[in-house]
């Protein structure tokens, strides 16, 4: 009996060890296969840059200029005219029924710190009829509050006041939505006393809950899809069709004349 009971133990042990090693494996494959869609995605980085350079040359009754990273960008996309950028876009030429020129300055990859570096310059040369930011998740991962405040400065002081700003997206896990919290406030003040427009992009984000985690991001589980952009763009669009509405209405479409009809005898 001690026998069969020691094997059994053994047998025990064995299978929770066959266990473990399945579940590292599992593991493994799922981290390869990560890193995989990773790689794949930014394989895209100099394509989608290079469409939104080429879309900048058509020209349009309106310009819109648009600053941040590969949010805007519309890395995670199935084309780049699906990023939140292209949605605003289209939205105002819905709104106006006005032509827009899109001049995306975005970056992949861009730090606040990097956008007054890179972006900024290249802003000073337009006159944008509608401007939006969204800049700083990418700050997130070695958060330091009083160098993100410092850019942060930098980037509203040389943008217009009728900018329209979002807020940093919601990051889901617990130890970086604290230096969320944290940014966004200081995004926030910033904004306020250069009574710039800020919308809600995190909180529109976590509205969407589980859902959202589920079904709005691309397969490196970092960008947004065609669907998570679509929820981006829908927490800029009040503001947008405010703006637009305001300065540039609609014209009511003239009415055919009426025909003159001759009395009859």
């Amino acid at each position: 009996m001690a026998t069969k009971k020691r094997w059994a133990l053994v047998g025990a042990g064995l299978s929770t060890l066959a266990v473990g090693i399945g579940a590292w494996a599992g593991v493994r494959k799922a981290q390869a296969r990560l890193e995989l869609n990773r790689s794949t995605l930014n394989e895209t980085l100099p394509v989608h840059s290079k469409w939104w350079r080429d879309h900048a040359k058509t020209e349009g009754e309106l310009l819109y200029v648009a600053l941040g990273d590969s949010a805007a960008q519309g890395i995670g996309a199935s084309e780049p005219k699906n990023s939140y950028v292209g949605v605003i876009a289209d939205h105002i030429r819905e709104v106006t029924g006005r032509s827009v020129r899109v001049v995306n300055l975005s970056v992949s990859g861009a730090t606040v710190a990097l956008a007054v570096a890179d972006q900024l310059p290249r802003f000073a040369g337009y006159e944008p009829d509608v401007v939006t930011v969204a800049i700083g998740a990418n700050d997130i991962g070695a958060f330091d509050p009083d160098l993100f405040e410092a850019g942060i400065r930098q980037v509203f002081d040389a943008l217009p006041d009728d900018t329209i700003v979002g807020d940093l997206p919601c990051f889901y896990l617990p130890w970086n939505e604290k230096k969320v919290a944290v940014g966004n406030r200081i995004l926030r003040e910033v904004a306020a006393e250069r009574s710039l427009t800020v919308v809600p992009l995190h909180d529109t984000m976590k509205r969407q809950g589980l859902r959202g985690i589920v079904t709005q991001f691309a397969k490196d589980l970092f960008h947004p899809n065609d669907h998570g952009y679509r929820v981006w763009a829908s927490a800029f669009l009040p503001a947008v069709t405010a703006h637009v509405g305001a300065r540039f209405p609609r014209e009511a479409a003239t009415p055919p004349p009426l025909e003159s009809t001759s009395p009859t005898a």
